[in-house]
């Protein structure tokens, strides 16, 4: 008979791994009289740059750097880039922020010119508001009436669905085509989900599951997402916002 022992598992200390040079870095790391902090938000060191950069930050979302550039000088290892990346944490997700290196705009194929472009293009954001009517609640009834396949008698395809949307001020009954109902078999849409159906392109949006119904219970673990229910009518009209920069544009 072998002989089964088991051995003490020891603590192993932590490795730390991160994908860039500059990944651990979440803002300037400055208080809230713009003053540098020794050790924040992964900067250490160079006080008098992060300061500066702060009030550069500062006029940036003041709007009063519109259409200036900002020079970042210094010896190589001094931080320049880690700054720059700072300032971008700053500013927030919707600022596109590219970073290169000068052996990226020597090619044998591509013009220096061709490439800067191209980069500054990335750089710049363009924010596209949007108005559309929506039906946006949670799914408390959904029944989904099919037909059989044209081409296959014993294959039964979806032909229409009737749900009902709830919100807190408001419940309504909608009926829908084909395509919304088959939008909601492949998303997995079900009772207690909190939707958005666009009126004019019938495209589905789930976003996520209702903490008043009783899918919504929380768990030590879970992945789901969970908002409350919304307020208002269930027709309504709401505006999108898309961030966008130049490059996407171009290729649109």
């Amino acid at each position: 008979m072998a002989s089964i022992r088991e051995l003490p598992t020891s603590p192993a200390a932590k490795r730390f791994e991160r994908i860039g040079a500059h990944t651990h870095i979440k803002g300037l790391g400055l208080d809230e009289n713009l003053r540098a902090v020794k050790i924040k938000d992964g900067m250490v060191g160079q006080e008098k740059a992060r300061e500066a950069a702060g009030l550069v930050v500062k006029l940036i979302k003041e709007g009063k750097l519109s259409g200036k550039c900002i020079i970042l000088a210094g010896p190589p290892g001094t931080g320049k880039t880690a700054i720059a990346v700072a300032i971008s944490r700053e500013l927030g997700e919707n600022v596109p922020f590219i970073q290169m290196s000068g052996s990226e705009i020597y090619s044998s194929e591509r013009k220096k010119t061709e490439i800067l472009i191209e980069a500054i293009r990335k750089c710049i954001g363009v924010e596209i508001h949007e108005m559309r009517k929506v039906y946006e609640g949670e799914i408390t009834s959904l029944n989904i009436n099919t037909t059989p396949h044209p081409y296959n008698p014993y294959q039964r395809v979806p032909e229409s669905v009737r749900l009902t949307l709830k919100t807190k001020d408001e419940e309504k009954t909608i009926e829908a085509g084909a395509s919304i109902a088959q939008q909601r078999i492949s998303s997995g849409i079900s009772e207690g989900h909190i939707v958005q159906i666009d009126a004019e392109t019938g495209r589905v949006a789930s976003l996520g599951l209702s903490l008043e119904s009783a899918k919504g219970k929380t768990y030590d673990v879970d992945t789901r997402r969970k908002i409350p229910r919304p307020e208002g009518k269930v027709l309504k009209e709401k505006e999108f916002v898309y961030m966008l920069t130049l490059a996407d544009l171009d290729e649109v």
